[in-house]
């Protein structure tokens, strides 16, 4: 917990709102609410003038609705914030998913109405949201990141083949923004499958899956169970079981198990990890992303001591560093990179020659 009370700006263009969050905020004595704002164009000048630790904003606002205002706050004053925004317009997945890509913390649905049954619950949720906030440290690179890779032209596509080595990816809190600069740099005719982990609900990861589909060289899917493990191809775990690989029938598929006990928790990397490492050794490639906790820290010490390779992204460029620095100190790695500098790392692992033969 924060040894001081961290200062949070409120931006809702809803006064009920302004006023619930900032009750919310205030239950506990180690956040204070320093202001609140209408709009983004508020926003901006709030966060200038008050310098807030955090900022909780709403999306659909007049004037500059938060998804701007967010953008303009990670480019020109970066700080943790928590998107903070109702669940009823058909694109909330979609500025769900855009607002985590820009670097929000966390996403949290307002509750239905002041006496709703989700109070407690979005109570919670805020509060929680609110604690991960203050492990964010944004580093060097916070005001030069890219944000919003160029949607990528159609290519040529290579050859279908079956997948002869893997790259398994570990994201969490963070790494939307760092999946957007890590797919968006891989080349069409990619030696190998690449999966992915996100720890996010699943009815956001078929939004993320098109998102990315469009900046990227590499056809990129919600995997499903049963299908054949593709190279030049690009699988997210759907968040509804452990996504595993498995050699099938002379070849290797992906394995959706709804069954385990640890899906009552979430979907895990160090599940997925282990197994490209039963399966494929010393042909696989561990990648770990901005993320809290340590998953993805066992099953990179798995692909390793099988004879693969690592990769974990930097402090200086992670939201929360936690997952990678579980990772570099439990495992090690080939490379530690910054997270536009990683795509270029797991090509320089698959080249001849290198670790992952």
């Amino acid at each position: 917990m924060p040894q001081t009370t961290k200062r949070v700006l409120v931006v809702d263009d809803s006064a009920f709102m302004r006023g619930l969050v900032t009750e919310i905020v205030e239950f506990r004595d180690d956040f204070r609410v320093v202001g609140t704002a209408t709009n983004g164009v508020e926003a901006l000048e709030r966060v200038r003038a008050l310098a807030p630790d955090i900022v909780t904003l709403d999306i659909a606002m007049p004037q500059m609705d938060g998804l701007a205002a967010l953008e303009r706050i990670m480019h020109e004053m970066p700080r943790p914030v928590i998107i903070v925004s109702a669940a009823e317009s058909a694109d909330f997945n979609e500025s769900a998913v855009r607002a985590l890509e820009l670097g929000a913390v966390e996403f949290v649905r307002k509750p239905s109405g002041p006496v709703s049954v989700d109070l407690l619950v979005v109570r919670k949720q805020l509060l929680n949201a609110l604690d991960t906030a203050c492990m964010v440290r944004f580093g060097h690179r916070g005001r030069d990141a890219k944000v919003d890779p160029p949607v990528r032209a159609q290519q040529p596509r290579p050859p279908v083949r079956g997948a002869g080595r893997v790259v398994v990816v570990a994201a969490s809190t963070g790494g939307p923004r760092a999946l957007a600069e890590v797919i968006s740099g891989l080349p069409a005719d990619l030696d190998a499958a690449v999966l992915v982990v996100q720890h996010m609900p699943p009815e956001f990861v078929p939004t993320l899956a098109d998102r990315l589909a469009q900046i990227s060289a590499l056809p990129v899917t919600v995997a499903v169970d049963g299908e054949s493990l593709l190279a030049s191809h690009v699988y997210l775990a759907s968040g509804e079981g452990q996504m595993r690989v498995r050699k099938m029938h002379g070849g290797v598929e992906i394995e959706i198990d709804t069954g385990d006990p640890l899906c009552a928790v979430r979907t895990t990397a160090d599940s997925l990890f282990r197994s490209a490492a039963a399966v494929f050794g010393r042909r696989a490639i561990g990648v770990v992303l901005s993320g809290m906790g340590r998953d993805g820290a066992e099953g990179l010490r798995a692909i390793r001591g099988a004879g693969g390779g690592a990769i974990v992204q930097n402090r200086a460029t992670s939201i929360i560093y936690g997952m990678p620095a579980a990772a570099l100190a439990t495992a090690g790695a080939d490379r530690i990179a910054a997270s536009d500098e990683i795509a270029s790392a797991i090509g320089w692992l698959l080249a001849p020659g290198r670790r992952v033969a």
